[in-house]
């Protein structure tokens, strides 16, 4: 996360927000954000939300994820924000949005994730 740039913005029960500025450490070729770097901050915002309802001393863990790409999106910064769908004893449901935050202040869908975690 760190080595990425992405910052912690929000944090409830049930729900994280992350963000994520561009930079040439997550682009690819055609200079826009890579599609890893997409499922790299969806995956850690869904993460997080589900460490908020998870029993205190738990952690969790990925066991898979989908994630559809919306939008190829170049400067600015995407943020991530990852929502407990279902909490269950051993498995965590979540989803997450990413939206792009342009420098002139529009915003864009960009990839939507569900993620099981246990």
């Amino acid at each position: 996360m760190r080595h990425l740039g992405v910052r912690l913005l929000d944090v409830g029960p049930g729900t994280c927000e992350l963000a994520l500025p561009y930079s040439d450490k997550v682009t690819q070729q055609q200079g826009g954000f890579h599609g890893g770097a997409m499922g790299a901050l969806a995956d850690i915002a869904g993460g997080y939300a589900a460490l908020t309802v998870a029993p205190d001393g738990m952690e969790v863990t990925t066991v898979e994820y989908k994630i559809n790409f919306l939008a190829a999106m170049r400067q600015g910064e995407l943020r991530a924000i990852g929502r407990v769908v279902r909490a269950g004893k051993r498995i965590i449901v979540t989803t997450a949005t990413v939206v792009h935050h342009g420098e002139d202040g529009r915003q864009t869908d960009c990839a939507l994730m569900q993620q099981t975690l246990v």
